[in-house]
């Protein structure tokens, strides 16, 4: 469902779900950062999603076009809306 107080465009549920993937592997690894060939292989091999290659391309695409990731050298990084 869609945060109204969120001032990023909404994207399609299956979207959000490899964003809260990406946003929780970033906290358990303390990582601030990951490249995208990193956020590729992760989301593939996330049980609970069960993406193709193809989809979870679109999907990181889609995240930093709609700024929920944000790119620095290379490097993707997570962006969270301010409270």
């Amino acid at each position: 469902m869609y945060d109204t107080t969120d001032p990023r465009p909404p994207l399609p549920e299956w979207i959000l779900e490899c964003y809260t993937f990406l946003c929780e592997q970033e906290v358990d690894e303390d990582a601030s950062s990951f490249s995208r060939e990193q956020a590729l292989d992760s989301l593939l091999e996330a049980q609970t999603l069960e993406l193709e290659p193809e989809d979870v391309n679109h999907a990181l695409t889609r995240l930093l076009e709609r700024g929920y990731l944000y790119e620095v050298d290379d490097k993707l990084r997570v962006t969270t809306p301010s409270e």
